[in-house]
């Protein structure tokens, strides 16, 4: 085996072992805030369900501190969830740049993946402030709040015939890498960081149907971060891509008519 090879293959071992660290850290983060979650219990809402106290502040806490709080958990979820598909992408650039010296592709390859995760942050605070919205209102008219179970498979229904769509494949294709999509690969920091922010941007348009779904069914909820999280991955890395959207649609079509039913007393 040549020098240029074990350099080669050290190098990718060291890449995917630090991505596989911060992945089982995040997740253990993300672990730990679901436990503290559901330690504090849930609110129970006119319509027979019960509502997370994420959205809710607790005595003492100030909107800052609340909005700081789930900022962090939001960053530390989507870490786990989006860097099990991100990271052959990440590798992929880092091995674009060719002739680059291995620090300068280490903070190359690390402000691609910074900027991605910008994005999400950006996403989580708008999700943020949709849900204190939403949750305000459920608290002040009950008559509100006895839709939710009809609103939360009606949303479950929509994730599932987005991933059918054109839409959904064109931004698929993108996360995907094929032919087609519009990214250029960068080689300098600017570059880099509007590379970064341009793949978090089509993710989370790819995203937005599982994302709501998440949003919706709790977004503490451990096993609904893991189906999301096999969902993305699966979809990014499975040969056949757009055929596993498809059964994933598929599959959560059929779990938003189950919701239906069951809001409806059928089931």
């Amino acid at each position: 085996m040549s020098r240029h090879s074990v350099a080669e293959r050290a190098s990718r071992c060291a890449f995917f072992g630090a991505a596989a660290l911060l992945f089982t850290a995040s997740a253990a983060a993300t672990i730990v805030w679901s436990a503290a979650m559901s330690s504090m219990g849930r609110m129970p809402m006119p319509g027979g369900w019960t509502m997370s106290l994420t959205w809710t502040r607790m005595c003492g806490q100030t909107w800052l501190d609340l909005a700081a709080s789930f900022l962090g958990m939001w960053v530390a979820m989507m870490v786990a969830m989006m860097l099990p598909s991100l990271a052959p992408m990440l590798w992929r650039y880092r091995e674009s740049l060719g002739g680059a010296g291995a620090t300068r592709l280490s903070r190359l390859t690390a402000l691609v993946g910074l900027a991605y995760f910008l994005v999400w942050s950006a996403f989580g605070l708008i999700a943020f402030a949709l849900g204190v919205a939403l949750a305000a209102l459920e608290m002040q008219w009950p008559t509100l709040s006895r839709t939710v179970p009809f609103a939360v498979a009606g949303v479950v229904l929509g994730a599932g015939a987005l991933q059918f769509t054109a839409w959904k494949a064109r931004h698929l294709a993108c996360c995907r890498k094929v032919s087609g999509c519009s990214l250029t690969l960068p080689a300098s920091v600017s570059t880099a960081w509007r590379y970064g922010l341009r793949l978090g941007l089509n993710c989370g348009c790819c995203c937005a149907g599982l994302t709501a779904i998440l949003l919706v069914m709790g977004v503490m909820d451990l096993r609904a971060m893991a189906a999301v999280t096999v969902a993305v991955t699966a979809e990014r890395l499975a040969p056949a891509g757009q055929r596993v959207a498809q059964a994933i649609g598929a599959i959560v079509v059929g779990s938003g008519l189950l919701l239906f039913a069951q809001a409806a007393g059928l089931g």
